[in-house]
């Protein structure tokens, strides 16, 4: 309903704004305000991709071989967590059924790699430093992540050229998790 003096398609006085992303600040995501992009005309939207790259400028997941490999990858994964006592904290941060972490990883990990953009449409950005915060995450935290997910990719992954891509890109996402006091993401004293 408008006013009678205002005409029904006449456009609103004030502009709306939205975010139309984030720039990192100091460790921090903050909103950058714009004008609303128009509707598109005939597909929805994809949702956002965690990937550092656009998919189709990530050749990793192909490269990987699929689903079926990240699934292998995962599994592997969580066998070594279980099995290498350097992993007994970081297994002692989750629950005695893996199963449902093993999916959630296995979808992160099809995006993340250039797949179909499956766990952001379900579970939005993965806001990884949050979702980790409950947990103390060091070094031998991180290290030992690592040492399982290294001996994962040496075990699954055929192609040295790709293991060694995967292994920095992990090596990067393991130490941005950390949270403890010294880390180089420490913006909050304790």
């Amino acid at each position: 309903m408008s006013k009678p003096d205002t005409p029904a398609n006449a456009p609103p006085t004030c502009p709306a704004r939205v975010v139309v992303g984030y720039l990192r600040r100091d460790g921090w995501a903050v909103p950058v305000y714009g004008e609303p992009m128009p509707p598109p005309l005939a597909a929805t939207p994809s949702a956002p991709s965690v990937a550092s790259e656009p998919a189709s400028a990530n050749p990793h997941f192909t490269r990987l071989g699929g689903v079926g490999v990240i699934e292998k990858l995962v599994e592997r994964f969580y066998v070594l967590m279980d099995s290498l006592p350097q992993a007994a904290t970081i297994r002692a941060m989750h629950g005695p059924n893996l199963a449902p972490v093993k999916e959630v990883l296995v979808r992160y990990l099809t995006e993340w790699t250039g797949g179909p953009q499956v766990y952001s449409a379900e579970r939005g950005h993965p806001r990884l430093r949050r979702k980790h915060l409950p947990f103390a995450i060091g070094q031998a935290e991180r290290d030992a992540w690592m040492r399982c997910m290294t001996q994962a990719l040496d075990d699954v992954v055929a192609d040295p050229e790709l293991k060694n891509q995967l292994t920095r890109a992990f090596a990067k996402t393991a130490d941005f998790i950390r949270n403890d006091k010294g880390s180089s993401h420490d913006h909050h004293p304790r």
